[in-house]
């Protein structure tokens, strides 16, 4: 089992590092940082962000599993306090016997960013978001090559179903099963008058949609993948859609995606 640790940095996290990484020898775990097995994510949701895109020419051939150093992250099974539990596991034993892990898929969202200067593909875990600098967005809104909204206002989100619980929740949105392969799109502080109208709620799109969302004024904009931040005053469109691939984790013990919804918002 190749294995690569990836922390937060602040202090307690690279201890926690330092302890993995000789606990892990003494099983035989085998550290490699260009082609592990598994990416272990130390710290909280915008560390396994940091893994995710680390790793994001490896996705088919990996599996990430998050440890949480601070309030419990959406994205992470085990505490601190877990972690040689959680090598005894990689290691591939347990107290009763030879154990296989369970691996499961998370659907991603994929973007076409079209600019002047150029067209990039991103792919994102969580969400990513459109927001204008010092001003209204006015960007015309296109699903599946027809015209459905020209949209005013602050912005708008395009959400993963994991990435449904987390900003596309404060905007309204809705929390998606991530067994549903869908991308979201909610609007940032839409402007609805009797002049300008847009549809106000969350839309949830299926695998086989596509929205492209068209820059419509010259205008200065912050695109955000993720944790990743791209500022743009050329922007002409951007299309978004499901992604081929997946992330997948690995899972040593039963942790249902409604359970982490409730430890995460309600416990």
């Amino acid at each position: 089992m190749r294995y690569y640790v990836l922390d937060r940095g602040d202090q307690l996290s690279v201890r926690l590092t330092e302890s993995f990484h000789k606990m892990a020898a003494e099983q035989g775990l085998q550290l490699d940082a260009e082609s592990p097995d598994i990416v272990v994510s130390i710290g909280g949701d915008g560390t396994m962000l940091h893994a995710f895109h680390t790793f994001i020419n490896r996705i088919p051939s990996i599996a990430f599993v998050g440890i949480h150093t601070g309030h419990l992250g959406f994205y992470a099974d085990w505490k601190a306090d877990e972690i040689p539990e959680l090598i005894t596991m990689m290691s591939g034993h347990s107290d009763s016997g030879q154990l296989m892990p369970r691996i499961v898929r998370y659907p991603l969202v994929e973007l076409e960013i079209q600019k002047k200067s150029g067209t990039n593909s991103y792919i994102c875990l969580n969400e990513f978001t459109l927001k204008g600098v010092g001003g209204t967005v006015v960007a015309q809104v296109d699903i599946n090559d027809e015209l459905f909204e020209m949209f005013r206002g602050d912005g708008i989100c395009v959400s993963t179903p994991s990435g449904s619980t987390a900003y596309n929740k404060s905007l309204g949105g809705a929390m998606i099963h991530p067994s549903i392969e869908a991308l979201q799109i909610t609007e940032i502080a839409s402007i609805n008058n009797r002049v300008f109208r847009t549809m106000g709620s969350a839309l949830v799109l299926p695998k086989h949609h596509h929205v492209d969302i068209y820059s419509r004024k010259e205008q200065s904009l912050i695109l955000t993948i993720d944790h990743i931040n791209i500022p743009t005053d050329d922007l002409i469109s951007v299309r978004c859609q499901v992604a081929k691939q997946k992330i997948s984790f690995v899972r040593y013990r039963p942790f249902p995606f409604w359970n982490r919804v409730r430890n995460a918002f309600l416990d």
